[in-house]
């Protein structure tokens, strides 16, 4: 039975479950009170993030998980009341995330995704950093129980790490920032806004800066197959069944169990199954602007791991 508990499997099972029923609670909140960005998108990574791993960076840091995306809210709807959507607003928004995260000492690397939210989605009311704070103080309110809970269980990781590279900041940095111009770009090219959408600031971060421990960072080429697929299912589900606890729960399930299928742990693909709750009308060319930008990411990727390439793997947790 010890064995059973301890393996990586149930515990991926835990956190689905707990990230299902979290996700099930808010939604009704938004639902009661008519606050649809309560959910907002990047809450569901967070929340299978903590979940699945309760003894990770993002789970011993439960104060970092209200404070640091409510502040990058915040500042993201300054940028919006003051500044089109373009590549100099674009940049403003991630670098003053970054140095939010940078001074705090935050492992809360979603808060990049939380302050871009406003550009993209036009979303210029105060609302939503209140509406950030409360969803992510209902997030710490079910974890620190939880933690509790299974604080005497050892976690084991289930995915080797790789030694990291030295790779010198400015050579990541460049490769983030150099992608970031390029999303802009294509958005500009195509009128394709979610081409860049806010998740992929962090997965694209967490690939560049971590790549020695993202787990996405090992299948960049499958990255856009889940988030297309994952924000196929989440249109799929918004048009049938609305903005509902039943709706949510469904959409971020469908998300969970792509990356089950095609084997690989990425949280911000539950956040893009959510990106239709709070956009309005969803179309189907969601999941084509959400697979063009996670391309680019994938290509850019490869491009940066032959001139940085990870070297021997080893035992170990991330």
């Amino acid at each position: 039975m010890k064995f059973m508990f301890d393996s990586f499997l149930t515990w991926l099972l835990l956190g689905e479950a707990a990230t299902l029923a979290y996700i099930a609670w808010v939604a009704k909140l938004a639902d009661l009170t008519g606050l649809a960005l309560i959910l907002f998108p990047e809450l569901a990574a967070l929340a299978y993030g903590v979940f699945s791993r309760p003894q990770g960076a993002w789970a011993r840091a439960p104060l970092m998980l209200v404070v640091t995306p409510t502040l990058t809210a915040i500042v993201g709807i300054l940028i919006e009341q003051h500044a089109a959507y373009g590549l100099p607003s674009v940049l403003l928004s991630v670098a003053s995330s970054f140095v939010i995260i940078r001074v705090l000492k935050s492992p809360i690397a979603p808060a990049l995704s939380a302050g871009l939210l406003p550009l993209v989605l036009k979303e210029g009311s105060w609302w939503y950093p209140a509406a950030t704070l409360v969803g992510t103080a209902m997030l710490v309110t079910c974890l620190i129980p939880y933690r509790r809970t299974l604080a005497n269980r050892a976690q084991p990781s289930g995915e080797p790490t790789i030694t990291p590279t030295q790779v010198p900041m400015y050579a990541w940095a460049g490769f983030y920032l150099v992608f970031l111009m390029a999303s802009v770009g294509l958005v500009e090219l195509t009128g394709l806004r979610f081409i860049l959408f806010p998740p992929l600031v962090v997965i694209s971060y967490e690939m560049f800066a971590h790549s020695h421990a993202c787990p996405w960072a090992r299948k960049p080429l499958i990255l856009p197959v889940v988030c297309a697929l994952s924000a196929a299912g989440g249109v799929i589900v918004h048009q049938a069944w609305g903005n509902g606890p039943l709706a949510a729960m469904l959409a971020v399930a469908l998300a969970l169990l792509i990356c089950r299928l095609f084997r690989v742990y990425v949280p911000p693909a539950a956040a893009v199954s959510l990106l239709p709750f709070v956009m309005g009308p969803a179309t189907f060319m969601l999941p084509v602007a959400v697979g063009a930008g996670t391309l680019l990411l994938g290509l850019s990727f490869l491009l940066y791991q032959s001139l940085y390439p990870p070297t021997s793997e080893e035992d170990g947790t991330r």
